[in-house]
């Protein structure tokens, strides 16, 4: 027997994963993981809900809306950054399309998922309309994240490799396992939720560089919360959905090393391994940007002393980021020359580096292209090597092993919250952005989402 679009044999007998991870979410205890685990929880939606905040007012997330509004939806949930309500289910969809639109949120680095944007966008609008503890929501947000980057592990990089975008189409996973245990589903109904979810993958790679690539975690949290709806009300899918020759993970890949799913179930969490962008862009191009911003701090670099950058690197920042005249900040977002360049002129590549005004302006582009890209698969895909030669004649080098962000270099406590407060304080100001970082980081003891979600949107 062979699953569809492969020519590798599928297992029949794989083991009943599906089974395993419902009765895993539906009875695994509340905060049953460390402090450290607890910690990474707190700091990933704080992260998340920043990410979500800073492009609430983007062109992206304006034309979402337009859309849902056109449905008239019932107002039962809040949009971060903003003073509209909708109904939960597209709630979801908008918070976490707005949480991956500046390409800023978390990255679990093993799969290149961005674990947040499905899951917390869904908990959030569900528990707020059940009226849910902030302990709630961080227990369904540890558990939904756990089985999306685990059936990520799973299948990825074959996956990832065949163009999924692996945030979408893992995230629904995460997102309905994650509001199965917010409504309190017993392990056969989660089973359910998740085989539903199972249907619904959603993201591909091609759509990198459009507003269609934030639309992927914001449609696999929507996908998500229905899944976990309708399994509530008795509807029914497969009990193998994701095992079965051809269930999810069989057709999603050749790769399916269930040990991934299996192994230390309960007992390491996936969410410990989160980590967190300090730039605005695509995770592979972060080495390159830390080389760059670190030799012009040590050499006081300005962008006419450059001759030439060149970039040595894995095949996969070319795939990934290879273009070489983005028109848009939102293309610029995958391009290695365009990030060089603003790391130079600007020594960061926050958001405002990656605006339409920054990717049009000729220096930008006399800066990039002077840069180089050299494909060497004998350097990590975490690695770079970067020398630039100056117009005097130096030639100045740095070999990046891991770059800031990484689980060797994590950001700090001080630089998470700058970055909260510099996407937030311009959308809901400096002193409810001080709140609202207070509230996240403090999530598990709030008795409801009431005073976070005021912080975190803006009064009509």
């Amino acid at each position: 027997m062979t699953a569809r679009n492969t020519t590798v044999t599928a297992e029949a007998n794989a083991p009943a994963v599906t089974a395993m991870l419902a009765d895993f979410v539906a009875s695994h205890p509340s905060q049953g993981w460390s402090d450290e685990v607890e910690q990474q929880a707190h700091r990933t939606f704080a992260n998340w809900a920043g990410c979500a905040v800073g492009p609430s007012t983007h062109e992206t997330v304006e034309a979402a809306l337009a859309a849902v509004q056109e449905l008239e939806p019932a107002p039962q949930a809040a949009l971060l950054g903003r003073s509209e309500r909708v109904d939960m289910a597209n709630a979801a969809m908008i918070n976490g399309i707005s949480s991956h639109t500046f390409d800023f949120d978390d990255t679990h680095l093993k799969t290149i998922i961005h674990p947040a944007g499905p899951v917390a966008s869904a908990v959030l609008a569900l528990g707020e309309h059940l009226g849910a503890s902030g302990r709630q929501v961080i227990d369904a947000l540890v558990l939904g994240v756990e089985v999306s980057c685990r059936v990520g592990n799973a299948v990825y990089p074959h996956h990832y490799d065949r163009g999924w975008h692996i945030t979408g189409s893992t995230g629904m996973l995460g997102s309905a396992a994650a509001c199965a245990r917010l409504l309190g589903l017993d392990a056969a109904h989660t089973q359910m939720a998740l085989g539903i979810a199972a249907s619904q993958p959603v993201g591909l790679r091609e759509q990198f560089g459009t507003m269609t690539k934030p639309f992927h975690p914001g449609a696999a949290a929507k996908a998500g919360l229905m899944s976990a709806l309708m399994a509530r009300h008795g509807f029914t899918s497969s009990r193998r959905a994701l095992e079965a020759p051809r269930g999810l993970m069989q057709v999603f890949s050749d790769k399916t090393d269930w040990a991934e799913i299996t192994e230390n179930l309960g007992t390491s969490w996936e969410i410990a391994l989160n980590t967190y962008k300090p730039f605005a862009c695509g995770i592979v191009i972060h080495p390159a940007i830390d080389a760059c911003v670190q030799l012009r701090k040590q050499h006081g670099l300005t962008a006419d002393q450059i001759a030439r950058i060149t970039v040595r690197a894995h095949p996969l920042v070319q795939e990934l980021t290879g273009k070489k005249t983005p028109q848009t900040g939102l293309e610029s977002k995958f391009s290695v020359f365009h990030s060089c360049a603003v790391a130079i002129m600007k020594g960061q590549a926050g958001e405002h580096e990656y605006s339409d005004e920054m990717v049009l302006s000729p220096a930008t582009i006399a800066l990039r292209d002077r840069v180089e890209l050299v494909v060497d698969r004998a350097i990590h895909e975490a690695s770079v090597d970067v020398t630039i030669e100056t117009t005097d004649g130096r030639s100045l080098h740095i070999y990046i092993e891991r770059a800031i962000g990484s689980l060797e270099k994590p950001m700090t406590g001080t630089l998470l919250k700058a970055k909260f407060v510099d996407q937030s304080a311009p959308i809901i100001g400096q002193a409810q952005s001080d709140t609202a970082w207070d509230l996240c980081m403090s999530l598990a003891a709030q008795p409801d989402l009431k005073a976070l979600l005021q912080s975190l949107t803006r009064q009509a």
